[in-house]
């Protein structure tokens, strides 16, 4: 159990508390109502703990590194039909939260049951987040954490400043770092059979010759 939900299973402020969270969750959840009802297809927004957050143009080292792992990516899972792969205005929709993550994939069994005019969709299996200026801090916490809660078995922070990729396993509700690398070869735990070098996320000659090998394989 979290130490803050201790603390106010312990309060005698108990049930004043939860009056207040439940005046604030009703109210969340009718903003939130408004924002599916509205949002564009022409914008990326997330909405994030009540509030509707809108991103900016990336540079293009961002959109480098989306492009080149997504072709990988999609190239693998599509020729082994090992479910579906989505990207940037795929709208994942937890409890309390609505992300667009930079990647994300479905195993086949969630996938399958997609309808072509579906608009919302559950925690995948595996996500990939590629930072800039204006989403480290929520890569790193608010969407961090929902993503864990959540169940998304295995997830991916790349930083094209640096050239790293740091790659996390679910351990419980919680996310265990298991490795923060910029060469060698990256495995997938979850997308089974995906080990690509490192830079073939930044590299557009090492993708190359990494998708070359993913078709062969």
């Amino acid at each position: 159990m979290e130490a803050i939900l201790e603390q106010l299973i312990d309060s005698p402020r108990l049930s004043l508390f939860q009056r207040e969270i439940e005046q604030v969750l009703d109210k969340e959840k009718a903003h939130r109502e408004h924002f599916i009802e509205t949002m564009s297809e022409s914008e990326k927004v997330e909405f994030i703990n009540g509030e509707v957050v809108v991103h900016s143009p990336v540079k293009l080292q961002h959109t480098v590194a989306s492009k080149l792992l997504m072709r990988l990516l999609d190239t693998f899972v599509d020729s082994r039909n090992l479910g579906f792969v989505g990207f940037e205005k795929m709208l994942i929709s937890l409890t309390r939260n609505d992300y667009e993550p930079d990647i994300c994939f479905f195993r086949a069994e969630v996938a399958d049951a997609f309808t072509p005019k579906q608009m919302c969709f559950p925690a995948p299996d595996f996500i990939v987040e590629i930072l800039s200026d204006s989403t480290t801090t929520r890569d790193r916490g608010v969407k961090f954490d929902d993503y864990a809660a959540h169940g998304v078995a295995e997830y991916w922070i790349i930083d094209p400043d640096e050239e790293v990729v740091e790659q996390y396993f679910l351990d419980g509700d919680h996310y265990r770092l298991a490795y923060k690398v910029g060469s060698g070869t990256l495995t997938s735990r979850v997308v089974e059979g995906f080990e690509i070098p490192v830079q073939a996320i930044f590299d557009a000659e090492v993708n190359l010759a990494a998708l070359r090998q993913l078709l062969l394989g």
